[in-house]
C-alpha cells in the first residue's frame, strides 16, 4: 500500500544517513521527494536518482537550513517545482562533542544554529502554504540525549531538548489548522557520524540498549513514514524513541 501516494515531501540534510533513508522510504510509499542539503553533491546525485527509480519525482536542492533565507528560497522553489507540500521533515544536524570545560562559544553557537535554529527557519517558512491548506504533518529529528542528556554533549542535547519544546508548541498553535507536528529521538543508530567512534566507544553503547544492538537508519525512517502519513492522523505534538529501550 502507497501509504504516501500524491503527496509532497520535503525533506532537510538528507544526502546521507537517517534523512537518505527517510527520502528512499517514503518514495517506496509514493510521495514525490524534495530534498536539501548544504551541496547538490554526488550523494545527492544519487539519492535524485534512487528516488526516481520508484516511479515518483525526485529533486535535490542546495540549501543551508541555518540560514532563514535560504529556508524561504527553499520553500518557494519546491513550490514552484511540485506545486504544493504536504510533509516538512526537518533532519539537518551537526555534533560538536566535547565537555563543556573544553567546549568553546563556537561549538555551542553553531550547533544551536544548524540543530535549532534550522527548525525554525523551514517550519517558519512553510507554515504559510500549511495553514492554507489546513493540512500537513511535520517531522522533526531530535535525539534520545534531548530527553536524558548525556556527558560531553550539552550543546547537542540542549538543541535537541529545545527542539521537543519548539515542536509541541508547533503542536498546540498548528492542530486546529489540521497540520501536525511530532517528533523522532533515535538512539545509537549505524550511519557514517558513529562510525568514526572508537569501537570501544560504540561497544560500551550497545551494552546499554536492552535490545543489544544499534538501530538502523530505516528503523528510524519507518517511524517518520508512520508520522508523516494519515496513519497517525490524530497523533500530534509527541516524541517517539527509536533507541531500542535505552531510554525506558
Amino acid at each position: 500500500m502507497k501509504l504516501l501516494k500524491g503527496k509532497i515531501a520535503v525533506i532537510t540534510g538528507a544526502s546521507r544517513g537517517i534523512g537518505r533513508a527517510i527520502a528512499l522510504k517514503f518514495a517506496s510509499g509514493g510521495a514525490d521527494i524534495a530534498f536539501s542539503d548544504l551541496k547538490y553533491d554526488e550523494q545527492a546525485e544519487s539519492l535524485e536518482k534512487e528516488i526516481i527509480e520508484f516511479g515518483v519525482k525526485g529533486k535535490g536542492y542546495a540549501s543551508d537550513a541555518s540560514s532563514f533565507e535560504d529556508s524561504e528560497k527553499l520553500i518557494n522553489e519546491v513550490l514552484k517545482d511540485f506545486g504544493k507540500i504536504d510533509i516538512l521533515v526537518n533532519n539537518a544536524g551537526i555534533t560538536r562533542d566535547n565537555l563543556l570545560l573544553r567546549m568553546t562559544e563556537a561549538d555551542w553557537d553553531i550547533i544551536m544554529k544548524v540543530n535549532l535554529k534550522s527548525v525554525f527557519n523551514l517550519t517558519k517558512a512553510i507554515q504559510r502554504t500549511m495553514i492554507k491548506q489546513r493540512s500537513g504533518s511535520i517531522v522533526n529529528m531530535s535525539s534520545v540525549v534531548g530527553v536524558s542528556g548525556n556527558a560531553g554533549q550539552s550543546n547537542y542535547s540542549a538543541s535537541k531538548a529545545g527542539l521537543i519544546g519548539f515542536t509541541k508548541s508547533i503542536a498546540l498553535e498548528l492542530g486546529s489548522r489540521n497540520i501536525r507536528c511530532n517528533a523522532i529521538a533515535p538512539g545509537f543508530i549505524e550511519t557514517e557520524m558513529t562510525a568514526q567512534l572508537p569501537e570501544d566507544v560504540k561497544k560500551g553503547w550497545a551494552d546499554t540498549i536492552p535490545l543489544k544492538r544499534a538501530g538502523l537508519p530505516e528503523d528510524v525512517a519507518n517511524i517518520a513514514l508512520f508520522l508523516a502519513s494519515d496513519l497517525s492522523s490524530y497523533v500530534t505534538g509527541q516524541v517517539v524513541s527509536v533507541c531500542g529501550g535505552m531510554n525506558t
